[in-house]
């Protein structure tokens, strides 16, 4: 299995920044459709999503990795922008530069996880049809006005049962052991199973860790309250206009709930929906077998 990696550069607004890649396979006018996976945060670095390079040697297919603007250890990092400076539009122009550098803007597949799964839709959405071939989106809400419902409604049933409460403004850096203890249970429950949890996932969160911004200005400070610059992202209204094949995924423990997919189902014309029973947030880690098997023969379609 061959492996390469590099910088793309990326101008935005008057600046050049650099995103790092790394592409499993090659790409040449012989070869397979390839597939771009988008990672989640956001603020995550690629690294837990490597083990989607095995759908290479399963399918044959190259497949592109990239640490967006501000995430992983590679990547330009602007930890002194403004909120106001990360938003779609940007994360989207940083995808079209990536998709113009392998030349593959009109014929390839995207996946993408939670919020690598907002970008994904909003490319659908956005861009001309019939460039993307097949469109996967795991653990991804349809809005985040859902998702904030859903968060608060599986936070209240781990507060009910543990008898704990909860303060938003203790939930940072400087949180109490009580209040670090509910989040603990909270990520073990309904973010990955697995205990421990697999070394490219705490690689991962640890990175965004290091550099909180992109997180920080899309998400705000907290898990639960959702109140930066994606607080009233919705796609509902829009999904209509998706015209590849659409593949959902989600947990029944994950954070994003059947509810928060929903409108996907409802709105997609060529949509298949799977939820894995055993699952939260990381299906890819928890039941890994049955979700590469998902996708392998949804992108075989």
């Amino acid at each position: 299995m061959s492996e390469s990696t590099g910088f793309i550069e990326f101008s935005y607004q008057g600046e050049c920044h650099l995103t790092w890649y790394k592409l499993i396979g090659t790409i040449s006018p012989t070869s397979s459709r390839p597939l771009v996976v988008l990672h989640g945060g956001p603020g995550l670095s690629h690294t837990y999503l490597s083990p989607h390079a095995r759908l290479h040697e399963q399918l044959g297919i190259p497949i592109i990795f990239y640490d967006q603007l501000g995430c992983g250890g590679r990547s330009t990092h602007l930890a002194d922008k403004s909120p106001s400076f990360w938003t779609i539009d940007l994360f989207l122009a940083e995808l079209d530069n990536v998709l113009a550098h392998f030349g593959i803007a009109d014929d390839f597949d995207l996946l993408g996880h939670a919020w690598g799964g907002v970008l994904a839709v909003e490319y659908a959405m956005s861009r001309s049809p019939g460039r993307l071939k097949h469109l996967v989106i795991a653990d991804t809400p349809a809005s985040m006005k859902l998702w904030k419902e859903a968060l608060q409604m599986l936070l209240q049933g781990l507060l009910m049962e543990t008898g704990a409460t909860w303060r938003k403004e203790e939930e940072d850096a400087t949180a109490s052991g009580d209040c670090r203890e509910i989040l603990r249970q909270f990520y073990q429950r309904h973010v990955c199973r697995l205990e421990p949890w697999p070394p490219s996932l705490t690689e991962s969160v640890n990175a965004m860790e290091k550099d909180s911004t992109v997180r920080r200005s899309l998400l705000g400070p907290s898990q639960f309250a959702i109140d930066g610059g994606l607080k009233t992202w919705s796609a509902i209204d829009r999904l209509h206009s998706i015209s590849c094949p659409l593949l959902v995924l989600n947990g029944r423990h994950d954070t994003v709930q059947d509810e928060c997919v929903q409108p996907f189902a409802d709105k997609v014309k060529k949509v298949d929906w799977v939820r894995f029973e055993e699952s939260s947030h990381t299906p890819f880690f928890e039941e890994e077998e049955k979700y590469y098997s998902v996708v392998e023969g949804f992108l075989r379609q």
